[in-house]
């Protein structure tokens, strides 16, 4: 099946834009969102077929009246923080085998099987950046979204120039071209007046967050504010929250301890233990 004009469509032209917007998307979750759980599960149902089988380190279970995303058995390999957008008529077709078992397991099986896959080398990139360099491929695809503007400081004050907001993204300390005498980081990116915002590392940490686009995987919000494990980031431990659900598919998550850099455009998922509750994408810090 060919998928590629929805790929460029859904995945590479909104990772392009996200970053035109001053924020730093996550393309395997919309990958999985719109390609995988949608375009081709609705095509395998035209088919006929009854199941999904794919590879994912994650587990989906099923209670007395739903079904359930659990992390995979290898905590150290799982991705569940990437599946938070799955919907229960989506998990009730999709068969996950493979997060049962640790990495380690899943290449001895294959081994044994004959299969070429069991020495294949781990990945970490983007499937579509495959030298990692995301800046030098937003400048070959849009190099209009490329405008030098103001470096400012956290009161508004120009203390540099930069060459495009896209080749910066929260947290980030390096590659800035200016002589501060104290290390400074990206605290924010103005996409409206073309800005990027340093300051200190306080500056950088936050305890709360807006997220948008929220998805609940039980597919019932729930009625009032929950405590919940939140992860920020895939590479991040989680840290302890209150989320509390708003209108519009939106919430509100208040942190027990500032959290470093929390990014626009990235992800918030929420766990009860190895359960993902949901998740969605951060609009903003310190709301």
């Amino acid at each position: 099946m060919d998928f590629r004009q929805d790929f460029e469509r859904d995945i590479i032209e909104d990772f392009c834009s996200e970053y035109g917007r001053g924020r730093t998307p996550n393309p395997c979750i919309r990958c999985n969102e719109k390609l995988k759980f949608r375009v081709m599960l609705g095509r395998l149902q035209e088919l006929g077929a009854e199941s999904l089988a794919t590879g994912h380190h994650a587990r989906i279970t099923r209670d007395n009246c739903s079904w359930q995303l659990r992390k995979g058995v290898d905590e150290r390999k799982d991705q569940s923080y990437f599946l938070y957008t799955m919907t229960q008529d989506q998990m009730a077709r999709v068969l996950m085998p493979v997060g049962e078992h640790t990495k380690t397991d899943v290449r001895r099986l294959a081994r044994r099987l004959g299969l070429a896959v069991a020495e294949k080398a781990e990945s970490q990139e983007i499937c579509f950046i495959p030298d990692n360099d995301y800046t030098g491929f937003l400048r070959r695809r849009r190099p209009d979204m490329f405008r030098p503007g103001p470096v400012l400081d956290t009161s508004g004050r120009e203390i540099g120039r930069h060459q495009g907001i896209c080749g910066y993204t929260v947290g980030q300390r390096r590659g800035f071209g200016i002589a501060l005498g104290e290390r400074r980081y990206v605290t924010s990116i103005d996409a409206e007046r073309n800005a990027v915002v340093l300051g200190t590392e306080n500056d950088a940490r936050s305890t709360r967050g807006l997220v948008q686009d929220v998805n609940w995987v039980s597919g019932n919000p729930p009625e009032h504010p929950l405590d919940a494990v939140v992860k920020i980031r895939y590479q991040h431990s989680g840290a302890r929250a209150q989320v509390e659900p708003l209108k519009n598919r939106c919430a509100r998550v208040s942190f027990a301890e500032p959290q470093w850099a929390i990014t626009p455009g990235q992800a918030m998922v929420f766990y009860s233990g190895d359960v993902v509750l949901g998740g969605g994408t951060i609009a903003r810090s310190g709301e």
